[in-house]
């Protein structure tokens, strides 16, 4: 009886020492949330065009195709040489349309009574020197340019332009933000997040309409100016 009661008491302890060294799982404990602050930015920059695109379609008509050809041609020369006149380089010159298509006109019946072959010829002209375009829409009419499409006025370094509110824009948002931090008296960290948007005007539409309407004498022309603007908003850490 002494040796089994002996037994019976070993298996125990050794169940108990088992338990105790049972494994034990530990959880790290969270860490607070990040403190931020997020503040917009605007930059805004305010440009006068320095380019205009001039889009100026000559039109004839003749019975014979090949006579309306012809004396659309010719028209079109005189009215490339008109624009050249003004310092146009050959680069800012492109034919962008020409056409030619059948017209015919019936009587009450549905007969063809006429028939006559139109010719389109459409140049778009990059003009660098503004202070002309009023001289060289008045030029290219009087060369026989029977239609001005539209003047649209831009900015050539559109991209440096928008670049620069961008610049302002990100300064302005830092500004804001070391006052913020300051009046709160924490100290401001390190950028965690930025997003943007600019606000790009389209071109500028200037006049524009059929060579009658702007045949006078030195088309008075007026560029105007536009803004560009540019919104950042930059999320900071705070220490």
């Amino acid at each position: 009886m002494r040796t089994k009661t002996i037994l019976w008491v070993s298996l125990l302890l050794t169940a108990g020492l088992l338990t105790a060294c049972g494994t034990t799982n530990v959880y790290p404990q969270a860490e607070p949330p990040q403190r931020t602050l997020t503040v917009n930015g605007v930059g805004q920059v305010t440009v006068s065009p320095d380019v205009a695109y001039v889009s100026i379609g000559i039109q004839t008509e003749d019975p014979s195709v090949g006579s309306a050809v012809r004396a659309n041609n010719a028209t079109a020369q005189a009215v490339v040489d008109a624009i050249k006149s003004f310092g146009v380089e050959e680069r800012d010159i492109t034919t962008t349309n020409f056409s030619v298509y059948l017209q015919e006109r019936y009587d009450d019946k549905g007969n063809v009574v006429e028939k006559t072959y139109v010719v389109q010829n459409t140049v778009s002209v990059t003009v660098r020197k503004l202070d002309t375009l009023g001289d060289l829409l008045d030029a290219v009419t009087q060369a026989g340019a029977n239609a001005i499409n539209g003047v649209v006025f831009d900015v050539e370094n559109r991209n440096e332009v928008i670049n620069q509110a961008r610049t302002l824009a990100v300064e302005s948002a830092r500004q804001q933000a070391e006052a913020l931090a300051k009046a709160a008296g924490v100290t401001l960290g390190e950028v965690q997040s930025i997003s943007f948007y600019d606000t790009v005007p389209a071109r500028l539409e200037g006049k524009g309409g059929g060579g009658m309407d702007v045949a006078a004498s030195s088309v008075p022309i007026s560029s105007g100016q536009f803004d560009i603007v540019a919104t950042v908003t930059i999320t900071y850490t705070l220490k």
